[in-house]
């Protein structure tokens, strides 16, 4: 039984570590550096203070990521799935009118991944690319164009998917926390008194007796951190224990000794701030080093990129975003998707984010941010779930859930105090991405309502239908409609202009479940009406593919014969209307939004060649 197990977790928590711990992992390029260093309330480097720092450093890891994500926050899953969008899904269940302010709470969470996926290419290339001004001075100049090759090369190939790729994803990391480890261990032989930071008392005693500093320097120890969100955000792909067992197998022990090496190397040489993590390395393996940071950096942007594509595409079927062009990379794998005007958006806001910021120390003023802010959103909606779907008593909830959010709420508001230095950047982002979602949804639900109003019920059009005396024509329509009980306005149009019916009429609906995936099997509703109109109701989970094609093809219920049926969508036209339920400003983004919003047609994988497009007019 046991073998039998880990025959399947082994390579799959190799393959975590490329994807899940990309982030998480190059860490060490930068936050020793930042800490100590730093444009913005540097850590004066004195023994006591080193020591301090590392115990923070150690201890942090150990609260936010070993106990709260591997041990705690991952047993919050939506059926195997995680993320702040599947947990808010989860939430949902247990909202009461009281609670209600978390949904928007949990949007804005997911807003601040966005503000990650931008901030995380930028910081880590750019920090691995700063290494060869260590081993080259001269070529100090060149950090920024060589990263911003290196970035735009990495959007470039994202249309080609990362199956191929991937695969070496894991190996590279192995070598990467190998290397880290190795490293940090040669320096800590050299000044082994800094393992003394292991004891949390010197986190207390640094905290203690400089408790402003301390509190700022949590800005630059949150850098750390970054990262432990893909934890729960991929644990849909590879499961619980592959993770579990790559923190505890490969990262954890390549991490701690890489920090506590480039605290054992400042205690012997405080000059070697000016970049602690290439000057534990020996003057021939710097330009290895490089080469190999970089293809780090490289994967941990990789992965964020990956997860803003699968959040969007949740955001999408959950009704938070426009439909967006979506293209599959992968013919076995459903989640390698790649999403053309995202990708692109992302490339130019990274480009003009290392640009503006030019160093990694600029940059983390920017980053923990973001992070930190998504940290403390998921763990108070963890509540909602210890609380209410596993049922523990209020005390034990409390308590358990209180460390973790009196944690990141510390990280948080340390960051705060950053805003003015490049703080603000994630803050805006989040803010803008939050005013999208925000407005798309509450857009939707008013179009629903006008179209709804003063509508024809569908079942007194079936019932005139015998009775119009208009011809049938011998072929199959599929008429889409978000409401299954009102006749479709395309349905009503096609009557109009073309002064006849399908001999076969089928009133589809589809809806998006709060849920990550429906077995195919359970995904159509097949009623028939009468013998002219049958009603479908199709469901799919927010991880599924929307191929209706596919799944009409599957269903035993309904028989399409592709060369005799037409799909007829509707369109609206949209004219904002002072005085509605929206003011005039949000209205008119809604248009837009709607106006630019990828085809149905597209999205729903329906064939080009046997769809119609009806239009109509609907003041909002």
């Amino acid at each position: 039984m046991q073998s039998s197990v880990a025959k399947p977790t082994l390579p799959l928590a190799v393959a975590a570590l490329g994807v899940v711990y990309g982030d998480l992992g190059t860490s060490p390029l930068y936050t020793m550096q930042v800490i100590f260093g730093g444009e913005f309330h540097p850590v004066p480097i004195t023994h006591d203070n080193i020591l301090g720092i590392l115990s923070i450093l150690f201890w942090s890891l150990m609260i936010v990521v070993t106990f709260k994500y591997v041990l705690f926050i991952m047993q919050a899953d939506n059926k195997g799935q995680g993320g702040i969008m599947a947990l808010l899904a989860l939430v949902r269940r247990h909202l009461t009118s009281k609670s209600r302010w978390l949904i928007p709470l949990g949007l804005f969470g997911a807003a601040l991944f966005y503000g990650d996926s931008v901030l995380t290419p930028a910081i880590s290339v750019i920090s691995a690319v700063e290494g060869i001004q260590v081993a080259t001075p001269s070529l100090a100049h060149d950090v920024v164009p060589i990263s911003l090759v290196i970035l735009i090369g990495l959007f470039a190939i994202q249309k080609h998917g990362t199956g191929k790729v991937g695969a070496l994803f894991g190996p590279i990391m192995i070598l990467w926390f190998i290397t880290i480890a190795i490293l940090g261990v040669i320096n800590i032989a050299k000044a082994p008194e800094v393992l003394a930071g292991l004891n949390p008392l010197y986190a207390v005693l640094f905290l203690m007796h400089n408790p402003l500093l301390g509190f700022l320097s949590l800005g630059g120890t949150a850098l750390a951190l970054t990262g432990a969100e893909a934890l729960y955000a991929d644990m849909g792909h590879f499961g619980k224990r592959p993770i579990q067992l790559a923190w505890v197998g490969a990262v954890l022990p390549g991490l701690i000794p890489s920090y506590f090496g480039q605290g054992a190397l400042l205690l012997l040489n405080p000059k070697a701030i000016s970049n602690p993590f290439y000057l534990m390395a020996p003057d021939w393996a710097l330009y290895p080093l490089v080469a190999l940071s970089t293809m780090a950096t490289v994967i941990a942007s990789q992965a964020v990129i990956s997860g803003a594509f699968s959040m969007t595409k949740q955001a999408i079927q959950l009704g938070y975003s426009p439909r967006m062009e979506i293209q599959h990379t992968s013919g076995q794998e459903i989640g390698q998707i790649y999403l053309p005007g995202l990708n692109w958006t992302l490339a130019a806001l990274v480009a003009l984010l290392v640009i503006g910021f030019g160093s990694s120390a600029a940059l983390a003023a920017a980053f923990g941010l973001a992070v930190t802010g998504t940290m403390s959103i998921t763990t108070l909606l963890a509540f909602m779930v210890v609380r209410y779907e596993w049922r523990w008593r209020l005390v034990p909830s409390l308590l358990i859930v209180g460390i973790f959010l009196f944690v990141d709420v510390a990280y948080f508001s340390a960051g705060l105090i950053k805003i003015e230095q490049g703080g603000w950047f994630p803050l805006l982002m989040g803010a803008i991405v939050f005013l999208l979602m925000t407005t798309w949804k509450q857009g939707r639900r008013l179009l629903a309502d006008r179209v709804k109003h003063n509508q024809l019920p569908l079942s007194l059009f079936v019932e005139q239908a015998g009775s119009m005396g208009v011809p049938l024509v011998e072929r199959t329509a599929v008429f889409l409609t978000s409401h299954p009980d009102i006749t479709p306005q395309a349905l009503l149009h096609s009557l109009k202009h073309y002064q006849c019916l399908h001999r076969h009429i089928v009133i589809l609906s589809v809806e998006a479940l709060e849920e990550p995936y429906v077995p195919i099997t359970d995904r159509l509703t097949v009623t028939p009406i009468n013998a002219q109109f049958t009603r479908a109701h199709l469901v799919f989970g927010f991880m599924d593919e929307t191929d209706i094609p596919h799944v009409l093809a599957r269903s035993e219920g309904l028989v399409l014969d592709e060369m005799t049926t037409s799909f007829f969508l509707g369109r609206e036209s949209l004219i904002a209307v002072p005085n509605s339920d929206m003011p005039l400003w949000r209205e008119r983004l809604f248009i837009a939004m709607y106006r630019n919003a990828g085809s149905a047609a597209v999205y729903f994988g329906l064939p080009a060649n046997r769809v119609v497009e009806l239009g109509s007019q609907v003041m909002l």
